[in-house]
């Protein structure tokens, strides 16, 4: 990986907005098929933002990564992840187990962070510190301009810069994202010996529920890499936690702690004490937004994926799956050649396909986040 301050101009490849890991992945499949490709990120490092520390790889995102990794990468992917038990527990706020669903694509729970290394490995044109502020597009590219006054030109520019998507703003000023009414709290617990006695082995688990009065949930998920740990979060109702957005993303590790302390007064010892080991470092809001599904685009240089275009609620836990999806399906609409692929429609095709499948799952995530956590209905 390269960092520096002066971004590369792939004249005759792909400008990628975004080094999350949908960008990465599409990053990777350009490099596997010799497509010039550069990754611009606003961040100034990959550890400068909390986003959450466990990510569910099911077959889609494990195909997707197979795709367009190495070998070597793709078995440093497996050595790094954990193979849950094939469920999903559901308790209620006392540690009555009410259900298991049965999962039988278990698949991979990952240290995002982790992750975002391995798919991080090989490049060599990703620079942080570049916030988009606008692009221009014509007859034979588009320049990307940054906020630092430099900016970089290829055939195509993806965006692949989240659910706040300047590219998107840009390139789909009508396409909506809406707040789902559903906030969480987020830390990690390391696994010592004693924090090990919180946890039934149900637990274990591709995702645990624990759901009390009001839609309060509490969700753990186990991780392997770097260290054990549990990612432990608390889920409500804006109305219930009383704090504007601006108020909660003000608070410390530790009054966010005591906050959710608060939120599950009066449930099982168990549960508290989950929270209660929250490594305060770790912790951080999330306010949860989702995209409003929309038809397909009129396509040309300029295209989206993952949470740029069908940001979604967690709660099918398909986010990070569809985003590594696309970034793999954009490589090979583009592995024949760029400019071939803007011709021939490949980018359309791909574009189709990619918001049938993205929307779908934006549907099945209200749906579920409906049903579990009071997620507001998505807009009409």
């Amino acid at each position: 990986m390269s960092v520096t301050s002066n971004p590369a101009v792939p004249e005759d490849g792909v400008v990628v907005i975004g080094a999350g890991i949908g960008g990465l992945c599409l990053a990777q499949g350009l490099r596997r098929a010799g497509i010039p490709c550069a990754v611009y990120e606003r961040d100034a490092s990959p550890e400068a933002r909390l986003q959450g520390y466990r990510l569910h790889i099911d077959e889609h995102g494990a195909a997707a990564l197979r795709e367009v990794l190495s070998d070597e990468l793709y078995e440093r992917f497996l050595e790094t992840s954990l193979r849950p038990n094939p469920t999903v527990p559901l308790y209620d706020h006392q540690l009555t187990l009410q259900s298991v669903r049965e999962f039988p694509d278990a698949g991979f729970n990952v240290n995002r962070m982790t992750l975002r290394r391995v798919l991080l490995s090989g490049l060599d044109d990703v620079y942080f510190g570049k916030r988009l502020t606008h692009y221009e597009s014509d007859a034979s590219g588009v320049t990307a301009h940054f906020a630092d006054g430099t900016s970089a030109r290829g055939r195509v520019l993806v965006g692949a810069d989240g659910v706040s998507s300047p590219v998107r703003r840009q390139c789909l000023p009508h396409a909506r994202i809406a707040d789902t009414g559903l906030r969480q709290l987020y830390g990690k617990i390391p696994l010592d010996d004693e924090a090990r006695l919180l946890f039934d082995d149900e637990m274990h688990a591709v995702f645990t529920m624990m759901v009390g009065p009001g839609h309060t949930m509490v969700g753990v998920a186990p991780v392997a890499h770097p260290e054990p740990f549990m990612t432990c979060s608390v889920g409500l109702r804006r109305e219930a936690i009383g704090l504007s957005e601006e108020e909660l993303s003000g608070l410390s590790g530790r009054q966010l702690q005591e906050l959710a302390l608060e939120l599950v007064d009066g449930w099982h010892p168990r549960v508290r004490a989950m929270v209660s080991r929250w490594a305060v470092e770790t912790v951080f809001p999330l306010v949860i937004r989702t995209s409003v599904p929309f038809s397909p685009w009129g396509s040309g240089r300029v295209t989206l994926l993952g949470d740029a275009v069908h940001a979604m609620s967690p709660a099918a836990g398909a986010g990070a799956n569809c985003a590594l999806r696309d970034g793999a399906a954009l490589a090979g609409a583009l592995r024949e050649g760029v400019t071939a692929a803007v011709a021939d429609g490949a980018i359309a095709a791909y574009e189709e396909a990619m918001l049938a499948k993205g929307f779908a799952a934006v549907r099945e995530s209200a749906a579920n986040g409906h049903q579990f956590l009071g997620q507001d209905p998505l807009p009409v």
